[in-house]
């Protein structure tokens, strides 16, 4: 399963009855097809094209994203906003386990110089590699390769400026990292976060 996804946080909503998660033999409910094109879903999935799929309206698919944030709340598994779509993901306190499981390596060590620069992309994105250089007053070329290398940002696009230099944003997997749900849920800025701050 995916990991990541950003903002699309949802007002709160009485969810019916008949949308519960469950199972009675009976047709499948609708929160149950919802869950299932999550489930097979390769990316994040706005939810117009959930809408789209499920012949119904974003309306009432959010209603049942919302059931279904709220039946994963005590599993192992979660919603994951990212940009305009959501997505199923493992719960960040079960990634020891996970990863034991698949073989994978031990989460990414992060450098403060690496961290420093994800700061930046992650409060201030989209933005160039020249205005997070200006932030730092350092060179980042080489921080934010490791940082791509490492799947925690990508190039989202280009500026619309002169030589059109790429822009920065974070991954999904920038998200799972932190054992974050969106961008929304980024911690408030100390007050020390002037860098972050600064205006390139």
């Amino acid at each position: 399963m995916r990991s990541g996804v950003r903002k699309g946080r949802m007002t709160s909503r009485a969810v019916c009855p008949r949308d519960a998660v469950r199972d009675n033999g009976q047709e499948l409910g609708f929160v149950a097809r919802v869950e299932s094109v999550l489930f097979v879903a390769e990316e994040p999935v706005s939810t117009h094209r959930l809408a789209q799929a499920l012949e119904t309206t974003v309306e009432q698919v959010e209603r049942a994203l919302e059931a279904l944030a709220a039946h994963y709340e005590s599993r192992g598994v979660r919603l994951q906003y990212c940009d305009d779509g959501v997505q199923l993901t493992t719960a960040p306190e079960a990634a020891p386990y996970v990863e034991r499981f698949l073989g994978l390596e031990s989460r990414v060590h992060v450098s403060q110089a690496a961290l420093e620069a994800l700061a930046i992309v992650a409060y201030r994105q989209p933005i160039t590699r020249p205005d997070v250089e200006a932030i730092r007053g350092v060179g980042s070329d080489s921080v934010l390769r490791t940082l791509i290398n490492a799947g925690l940002l990508d190039r989202v696009g280009r500026a619309d400026a002169v030589g059109r230099p790429f822009l920065y944003g974070t991954t999904p997997e920038f998200l799972q990292h932190f054992g974050l749900q969106s961008l929304d849920e980024l911690p408030d800025l100390p007050e020390d976060g002037e860098m972050v701050r600064r205006s390139p």
